[in-house]
């Protein structure tokens, strides 16, 4: 980028430097905040060790490794841990991608459990059924249904596990592209928050998933972006794209930055503000058919194959099923979360207040696990497409800010925000799809304050929603040991890391990481939703309400997440705000060559 880009990078804290960490038992590894001046030299001494990115690992060091090391641990304790029914679809894809011919692979339905991932993401579980048939030759057989002997169960659970380690390149290489000399602790920090992220242990290690890989490719895509590579960070996003579909969510944000960060030139005429430097931008037309023919390429190998078999029809018809109901068995706790919820007052209220009879055949459809067309009772039933304006909507603010000042911080803040918008407004949204938002938060949360607390405030209800997903009573303890656990590790890492800041006087940042009473209020809130729900309602109330303790999940969960959307926006645009004080960036004037790679 240019150098007044590089300065805008700078300014919004982009800047991370991954290098030989110091030992965790050395004082300064984590700074004990203080008033004297010695312990500000001490946390400054400790930041300006690091090194530049060129000399860092392409893998990590080794306090990274040993990250790694304490994640892998983990995850190979939770082995025998409870597995949900995504233990049996992906078992059930290995043996349709091992056993049957292409053309079959999108129409085979002798399990429920159809194939309704990307072509990518089956070629995937076809190259990992090469391996599945030496291990046990009835894991691939399609009559199979629910098949899990003791050698499948473990060659599925480390087949996550060792994919895992693109999560973890993934991470390496985004923090391997910052340069500066007081980073080297923020780099550690979002190792820790993605390779440990307590929603990828609970999604893929307990109930079973392949989410560690995708995230993976995210990351590399984003890193490939943040070294100037706009091309290559394109062609793994489409890639991504072909391994899981659900990341159309974030397909907004890199369609805005890439068309006017690589598909524009700046012209030499010097800085101005955002408008005028929007108009001497000059269209580069060699760049848009670069990146449109290596877009175009990589849906045709990844559907070309399905076309030339006439399967393109079935394909599509199984990854966009929109005959699945407006929420999700377990009630994501998005908008829709609070709007159900709503339904369900005023079915049992009204009638009491006198205001409609009771509506016949009242159940709690909603909550009873199992997907379909559902229908609301009293409130308006949600079409499809009101779900896709609305997430339109809120998504345009950061886009047209993203277009008048397509940097990488504001890129990052524009990935979240959209992820957050479709998690919150979209149609049928998975529980599971908050790591969606929580990940790539993950990159930001280390840059303000304010970034840091409103990650927290999401990683506490985000995280807090998925354990409905994990009900076996063996599980009870571990499950809320790994939330609670990750939440106090990033509470603890964000108030070291801004208090050590804030002692830094040579630091850019000045705001205290500290949450308000109300903030407070509501993570403690947590121990009382858990009483009633874990409790109470069991012992006293078995029979009454049965849809009660979820709905109350969900709303809790999802005043949160509405809370951190509202707050988190609100920063972002309060930074771009701030950064037209200063020189409108050039878009990649000094990475001009990168940009063509």
């Amino acid at each position: 980028m240019s150098s007044s880009s590089s300065r805008a990078n700078s300014s919004a804290g982009a800047a991370l430097t991954p290098s030989s960490l110091p030992s965790p038992s050395s004082p300064s590894f984590l700074p004990t905040p203080a008033s004297s001046s010695s312990s500000s030299t001490s946390f400054s001494s400790t930041m300006t060790t690091t090194t530049t990115a060129s000399n860092a690992a392409p893998l990590g060091d080794s306090a990274s490794w040993a990250v790694l090391l304490v994640a892998t641990l983990v995850k190979l304790l939770l082995l025998p841990a409870y597995r949900s029914t995504d233990f049996e679809v992906h078992r059930n894809w290995l043996a349709i991608t091992h056993s049957l011919p292409l053309r079959q692979w999108y129409t085979e339905d002798t399990s429920q459990w159809t194939l309704d991932y990307p072509p990518f993401f089956a070629w995937f579980e076809w190259l990992m059924s090469q391996v599945a048939v030496l291990v046990d030759p009835a894991i691939v057989v399609v009559s199979n249904l629910e098949y899990a002997s003791s050698a499948t169960v473990t060659f599925q659970r480390l087949s996550v596990i060792v994919t895992d380690i693109v999560l973890f390149y993934g991470v390496q290489q985004y923090v391997n592209t910052f340069r500066g000399n007081k980073d080297l602790y923020k780099s550690f920090i979002v190792t820790i928050f993605i390779v440990l992220n307590a929603g990828l242990l609970l999604v893929d290690h307990i109930h079973f998933q392949y989410n560690g890989i995708l995230n993976g490719v995210l990351l590399l895509s984003i890193a490939a972006i943040q070294k100037g590579h706009d091309l290559i960070g394109g062609l793994l996003f489409a890639v991504l794209l072909n391994l899981k579909h659900i990341y159309l969510y974030l397909a907004p944000a890199y369609f805005v930055f890439l068309l006017r960060h690589y598909c524009f030139a700046a012209a030499s005429s010097g800085s101005g503000s955002d408008a005028a430097s929007v108009q001497r931008s000059r269209f580069v037309i060699g760049n848009f058919l670069r990146l449109g023919a290596g877009v175009a390429a990589v849906f045709a190998l990844s559907f070309g194959p399905f076309l030339l078999e006439g399967q393109l029809g079935q394909l599509l018809s199984r990854l966009f099923p929109f005959k699945r109901g407006l929420c999700h068995a377990y009630w994501a706790p998005n908008f829709w979360a609070l709007y159900s919820a709503l339904d369900k007052v005023l079915i049992y209220a009204g009638p009491r207040l006198g205001l409609w009879p009771m509506p016949e055949h009242v159940t709690a459809s909603m909550t009873g696990g199992l997907v379909g067309d559902v229908s609301h009772v009293v409130l308006p039933t949600v079409p499809p497409v009101a779900t896709m304006v609305l997430t339109l909507l809120f998504m345009l603010p950061i886009l047209v800010v993203l277009w008048r000042r397509p940097t990488m911080p504001m890129f990052l803040r524009s990935v979240v925000v959209c992820a957050y918008a479709s998690f919150l407004f979209g149609w049928h949204v998975h529980e599971k799809a908050i790591v969606m938002v929580v990940l790539p938060m993950s990159l930001i949360a280390v840059q303000h304050a304010n970034d840091g607390k409103w990650f927290l405030l999401l990683s506490a209800s985000g995280l807090y929603s998925l354990l409905p997903l994990i009900f076996e009573p063996r599980e009870f303890f571990v499950k809320h040991l790994i939330v609670l656990s990750y939440v106090l590790l990033v509470y603890c890492a964000l108030r070291v890391l801004f208090r050590g800041l804030a002692l830094d006087r040579s630091s850019g940042s000045r705001a205290p990481f500290r949450l308000n009473r109300l903030e407070k209020a509501y993570l403690f809130g947590f121990a009382a939703v858990e009483l009633y729900t874990e409790v109470l309602h069991p012992i006293f109330l078995p029979n009454w309400l049965p849809f009660l303790p979820l709905l109350l999940t969900s709303v809790y969960c999802s005043a949160g997440v509405h809370y951190t959307f509202v707050r988190f926006y609100n920063e972002s645009l309060h930074h771009w705000r701030a950064s037209n004080l200063s020189p409108t960036p050039s878009i990649s004037t000094s990475n001009a060559s990168k940009r063509h790679s």
